[in-house]
């Protein structure tokens, strides 16, 4: 229930689908920049190493990383900015 309704609170979906490292986590802080503290956005990947890199980059930067699962194909990431 919890993870339905963090899914319903996202404002928006960025879709870096089929970009390799580390693409996804530099576009991820750049969309980030651009949101005011405690939005939260849905990232989708397919490139492996970002299971390592999006958490490792959301402690670095101080974002919540609020939900981590994987998808046909690759791999979700639920983010609250800090």
């Amino acid at each position: 229930m919890e993870d339905l309704e963090q899914e319903l609170s996202v404002c928006e979906t960025l879709d870096l689908r089929g970009l390799k490292c580390p693409l996804p986590v530099l576009r991820t802080r750049r969309h980030l920049r651009d949101l005011t503290s405690g939005a939260r956005i849905r990232v989708e990947t397919t490139d492996p190493l970002a299971v390592i890199d999006i958490p490792h980059f959301c402690r670095e930067d101080g974002h919540q990383l609020l939900s981590s699962q994987p998808t046909d194909g690759g791999h979700a990431f639920l983010i609250e900015k800090a």
